[in-house]
């Protein structure tokens, strides 16, 4: 059986795959976001001690384990124990969920991408009324990359409550990102060892591009300055550590079962903790070498908005005061106001409520994640770019790398444990099981696009994996230490690699991770307890802004069974085979 099991072409095709799958959306979109958050430069000191005793003893685990019991996370853990079974089975349940949300990205980035060849680009002007009188009243209120995103892409209805129409064009974008998914993974290891060398490093390409054009932006520095000027006080905040931890953990994509999935293809005598320490190291990496291009478009888009709101304040009291032209300034103007203020009070306090408070620490300030991130203040800054709609096209093809590389990863979590089992395989070609995952998470993603569907994409993004993960890596961690045993696991590696466990490992399998993930996850329930009635961000159409709603009943009742789903496969199936070997005992014995 394992001669004919699947082989990588050579361990340097292992590595880009597993770096594909873990460098994702969230290196772009969350770090940077964290890093404005807590401290700027002072957040790299938690992030990297996580990294240390909790990303790469976690990674090395699972990449061990895949590559020891040559299986899918289900026959991995069933080895181990045939308690434990339900631990591979959480695995593919949260996999699952995560493929029928996470694709809905991809089908936005290529919504945006097909957009990006227009001149101008659709999300730079807001477009007339019916009368064609003036601009549309949303796109007023809001911003026209806001419009675009909220009323052209998502259509969004005003509450999870009112569901809507499906609306066919992310439908059909949807549908093309499945295609896509489905024409990568066809073959297995064969095709998408192929694929992985170009989802791996083509984002890096379009970093880097980004990078020098970042830099020659007007206003760089400004967001540079503020990344890397360190808020040391932030290293006195728990949540700052708590959030190093699970980007960590999260972004590596731990408990998913893709690595074990992808190791289960390595060579037995692979050296998966070389393996490990280069893929963390190089997510780590890439997690700072975004925020750097990240916080160079940040400070371009928040110098530009600045000085724009500089200059209407100019017009609005060149105007009011009769000024000559040009003799107001950035440089003079608060003392100008000062001296308005003091000479006409009445007409200064006529047009005061009209003056904005400008002020660029504020605009930098704004911190952003997630979508907003990537389709709102994203765009925004593309569209004052020169030649915008290269930057536009360069961007959204690197979202879509990013996206499809770790879907290779998602889906290999699912189809593995699917196809090393006989009763499956059996049956059906890995074709027709890659076929079928394809068309049932499509089917099931259609919720997605519906007008409330971003509502439902949130829920799923927030609670589907969240609690999941961290129980399933606490339970791997304790089965391979002391339910298999950490000696015998030590004799195993020795045996199939010819390494030997040094303590550092020892130390963090055994003892410093475990306890990390129970820190982790009573902060995770605390904070859902005290939180008290989960809400949601719904968007007010009039206002032109977010509201915060309350969830309804069945959408917490919705929470709830996504949470369970996963977490009480492993109790369930552990109770399951007990109760079958006792049986079975009690069949096979003696009859006195």
């Amino acid at each position: 059986m394992e001669k004919a099991r699947p082989l990588w072409a050579s361990p340097l095709q292992f590595v880009f795959a597993c770096i594909s799958y873990a460098v994702g959306l969230g290196n772009v979109w969350r770090f940077p976001y964290l890093c404005q958050l807590y401290g700027g430069g002072s957040f790299l000191v938690p992030y990297l001690i996580m990294l240390v005793v909790e990303g790469m003893p976690l990674l090395y685990l699972e990449l061990a384990v895949g590559q020891r019991m040559r299986q899918g996370s289900i026959g991995a853990w069933r080895a181990i124990s045939p308690y434990l079974s339900g631990v591979g089975i959480a695995s593919v349940v949260v996999s699952f969920f995560l493929s029928m949300y996470y694709n809905v990205i991809n089908a936005w980035a290529f919504w945006y991408l097909f957009h990006s060849f227009q001149d101008p680009l659709p999300w730079s002007v807001c477009p007339l009324n019916a009368n064609s009188t003036g601009y549309d009243q949303e796109c007023e209120q809001a911003s026209s990359t806001k419009y675009f995103w909220y009323r052209k892409t998502l259509n969004i209805s005003p509450s999870i409550q009112e569901s809507g129409s499906l609306q066919w064009e992310p439908a059909l974008c949807l549908t093309l990102a499945w295609l896509v998914v489905y024409l990568c993974i066809l073959r297995g290891t064969a095709s998408t060892g192929k694929v992985v060398y170009f989802t791996a490093s083509l984002p890096y390409c379009v970093l880097i591009i980004y990078l020098i054009r970042g830099l020659t932006l007007h206003g760089a520095t400004n967001g540079l300055v503020y990344m890397f000027t360190p808020k040391m006080e932030q290293l006195a905040n728990p949540k700052a550590w708590i959030n190093a931890a699970t980007q960590i953990f999260f972004s590596l994509g731990l408990g998913f079962g893709s690595l074990i999935a992808f190791a289960s293809y390595n060579e037995p005598s692979s050296n998966c903790q070389k393996h490990a320490v280069i893929v963390s190291l190089i997510n780590s990496f890439t997690s700072i070498f975004a925020s750097v291009v990240t916080f160079s478009i940040y400070g371009f888009k928040a110098t530009f908005n600045y000085e724009s709101c500089l200059n209407k304040v100019i017009l609005l009291l060149t105007n009011s005061f009769d000024l000559e032209d040009g003799f107001l300034t950035a440089s003079n103007l608060e003392q100008v106001k000062g001296y308005l203020a003091a000479t006409y009070p009445g007409r200064y306090s006529e047009v005061l409520p009209h003056i904005k408070n400008c002020s660029l620490e504020a605009e930098l300030d704004t911190a952003v994640q997630g979508t907003g991130l990537a389709f709102i203040v994203y765009t925004e800054a593309i569209k004052n770019m020169e030649v915008s709609q290269l930057w536009s096209v360069l961007y959204f093809f690197m979202l879509l790398m990013l996206g499809i590389g770790s879907m290779l990863g998602n889906t290999a979590a699912i189809l593995t444990p699917l196809t090393d089992s006989k009763v499956v395989s059996s049956r059906l070609p890995k074709e027709a099981i890659s076929g079928l995952l394809c068309l049932i998470s499509c089917a099931i993603g259609m919720v997605f696009t519906m007008e409330a569907g971003n509502y439902w994409f949130d829920i799923f993004n927030d609670y589907a994996a969240t609690l999941s993960l961290l129980l399933i890596v606490l339970v791997e961690t304790v089965a391979v230490c002391y339910v298999y045993g950490l000696r015998r696991f030590e004799s195993d590696l020795q045996a199939t690699t010819g390494r030997t466990l040094n303590w550092y490992w020892k130390i963090m399998w055994a003892g410093v991770s475990p306890l990390l993930i129970v820190s982790l996850l009573f902060f995770y329930l605390s904070d859902y307890i005290l939180t008290g009635t989960l809400q949601y961000q719904a968007w007010d159409a009039s206002q032109g802004q977010l509201v915060t709603k309350d969830y309804p009943a069945y959408a917490l009742a919705a929470i709830g069974l996504l949470v369970a789903a996963s977490t009480m496969c492993i109790p369930l199936v552990a109770l399951g085979t007990f109760v079958l070997r006792r049986l079975q005992r009690g069949d096979t014995a003696p009859v006195a």
